[in-house]
Formats: C-alpha cells, structure tokens, sequence
C-alpha cells in the first residue's frame, strides 16, 4: 500500500474487540491477570496500554520499522535514547542540533560522563574526523533546527556502520511521510510527536522507531524502567492527528515554497535557509533522499531590529515555540529554541538576532505573505 493507505489503515485502526473505526482510550492503571502463572498481554500501564501500543504500531508501520514506542514528550524520547549510553561513551551530534537536545547532553548527560562533539555532520569529512575512540553513537538531525542543514543519511549511516556506531536521528521536520531514515541505513529515529506527526497543538508527545527487534528490546527496557510513558488520551489524539498528516504536510509545504520564494526576493532579507530553494547548499542531496522539502523555513533580515519589528508586528502566524501546527508558528530561536546554548556558540552557528523561523500552517499562502509584508513595512 502506499503511503496515503497506510496512513488510514497501519493495522492497529481498529478495536479488535468491537470493530470500532477507532481504538478506545483505555483510561485504566492495570489490567487483570488470568492467572498468577499465567500473565496476560498487559499487566500495568507503564509497562503497555492497548491505545499506546496502537499508537506505536502505527508509527513503526509508517517509519518502516520493527517497532515504536510512545513517550511523554519529545525530549523524553530523546532523553531515554540517550540512556542506552554509559559512562565513557562519546556521541557525534549534528552542530545545530535542536536547543533542548543540546541542553540535555551538555548539562545532564555530561554529569552522568557522557560526552559530546557537536559538528557540521552536512560535511562527512567533519563528521568522520570528530569519531573518536570511545565514540558509540552519531545523533542526526536532517533538516538541522534552526538553519535547516542537510547531511548525508546513507553516508552518515554507511560511515557508522563501518565503526559499529549507532546511528540516531531525528525525524521531527519531515516525518516518515517525507523521510524514512531507517530506510537509509539509521538504527533508531526519534520525533517530537508534538509537532507535524499530532499536528494541531493539542498535546505533548515523542517517539521512538527502532530498526530491528534487538534495539526494541533494549529501548522497552529503558521505556519501561524509567517511566516517561505517553498516556492513553494524548496517544489517541496523536492517532487522530496521523490520520491527516499527508495532507497537511502537502498543503503546508506548497505553502513554504511558496513563502521561501517570496521572501528570497525581499531587500530586507538577506538569507533564506529552506531545502526546496535550489540554491540551497543541500537541496540535491536532500531531493534524493526526501520526497518534499517540508513546511519549515527561516530566514535573516538585513537591519538590526528589523526581526523584533516582524515578530511584533505580524497578525496570521502564532508567536510562540514549537512548530508543525494546522496553524503557521513563528518564532525566535536565539529566545525560543536555542535560548539554552550559550550565546557565542549561537554566534558561530549562525543563530544571530536576525534569523526568525517559521513552521507554515493551513492558512492561504497569500495571507501569509501579505502579514509578512506590512509587519516588514518601516515603522
């Protein structure tokens, strides 16, 4: 089936038990045994819930994988593959990673002796340059968060392969209905299911896709051992959400490309950083190894001030963090999603004051573009 079908109909649609077109919130805490020789499929919800599990099936459908698991949030996810490390271990992180990220393996992680480089992973040579000998793990994200960097997935994961490294990446910009990086080669990917996968700004959520039953066990391990589990309501409505991800991701890129354009033939903007642009430094790469280039953007205005001006003065787009809403989401990175890297690094990945980002929504492009414009207009 294609993706379009597999979407509606993953295998886990259905209440096995009635018919109903939709899995039941199964709102409990534990669930009775047959016997005390003799457990049955689910025993206490932190360990399995048949709407989580349905959520999980799911998204291992979608991303091509052996299995999925559901977490409280993104960074939850994140956090519980990052456990799968010990003390000693070194990872490989993609430089403009995103800012929660950097925070938890610069401020938790290294405490507990886990160590990190953070490098331009777009340039293999960097990447394969920065491998060291404790190194266990390469953590990717392709688009990067916030200049939208692409690297290599096969290359990168070939790379690792070579080393017996893991290859992590996360997912959360294209979605498997864009990109499927268990396909080119990743061991596990990762998603703020927050975002594009839910869709609509109505819960918190993560995932995690491992490739093979090996990796499922040891993340079930750590999933069920820590805790950080999704709850049943908030998988419903992540299920609910994945119903219209195709469709939303079509209209709302078409849109971005639309704005992308637009915004490179500005005076005030001096850069635009979205994939769908050919002069784009990853733009063939990511054509070959995406199926569209996503609906998120961001882009630096030439005079100082002039981002506050538009953030202030737009009326359409929500000022606020997150992104991959039916409704478009501007925000300010070195404020909002990297406020937690220090500003001099800020500075050389180039996150100035001057770069805004914006996740494009539902709303008619031409709406957009024309908020855009009198929110640019002197003050």
């Amino acid at each position: 089936m294609r993706f379009a079908t597999r979407i509606i109909h993953p295998g886990s649609e259905l209440d096995p038990s009635t018919g109903a077109s939709s899995v039941p919130i199964y709102q409990v805490s534990t669930f009775k045994q047959p016997a005390v020789d003799r457990p049955g499929d689910y025993d206490y919800a932190r360990s399995g819930n048949p709407t989580r599990r349905a959520l999980e099936d799911a998204l291992a459908a979608l991303e091509g994988g052996a299995r999925g698991f559901a977490f409280a949030s993104g960074m939850a996810a994140i956090s519980s593959v990052l456990l799968l490390f010990s003390a000693g271990d070194h990872l490989v992180v993609s430089q403009d990673v995103y800012g929660g990220t950097y925070r938890v393996l610069t401020r938790v992680f290294s405490r507990l002796g886990v160590s990190a480089s953070f490098v331009d992973t777009s340039d293999l040579a960097r990447l394969k340059e920065a491998i060291q000998e404790n190194t266990r793990a390469l953590f990717l994200e392709t688009p990067s968060n916030p200049t939208l960097k692409i690297t290599d997935l096969a290359g990168a994961a070939s790379l690792a392969g070579e080393r017996g490294l893991v290859t992590i990446v996360d997912n959360t910009f294209m979605t498997p209905y864009l990109q499927r990086p268990l396909e080119l080669g990743a061991d596990l990917v990762v998603h703020s299911a927050t975002k594009f996968l839910a869709g609509h700004s109505d819960v918190l959520a993560g995932a995690v896709i491992t490739k093979d039953a090996a990796w499922a066990d040891k993340v079930q391990f750590l999933q069920n051992a820590v805790g950080a589990v999704l709850g049943p309501q908030d998988a419903w409505l992540v299920m609910r959400g994945l119903k219209t991800l195709q469709v939303r991701l079509e209209q709302q890129q078409q849109s971005a490309v639309r704005i992308a354009r637009w915004l490179s033939e500005q005076p005030e903007v001096a850069k635009v950083c979205y994939p769908g642009l050919r002069d784009h430094p990853g733009h063939a790469l990511h054509q070959r190894q995406a199926a569209g280039p996503g609906a998120i953007l961001s882009f630096e205005v030439r005079a100082p001030g002039l981002a506050r001006q538009i953030l202030d003065g737009v009326r359409l787009p929500l000022l606020a963090v997150s992104l991959g809403a039916v409704e478009s989401i501007i925000s300010y990175p070195t404020r909002m999603s990297h406020a937690s890297m220090p500003p001099e690094r800020r500075r050389e990945l180039g996150i100035s004051d001057r770069l805004i980002r914006l996740s494009v929504g539902l709303e008619d492009p031409e709406d957009l573009i024309a908020d855009l414009e009198q929110a640019m207009r002197p003050r």
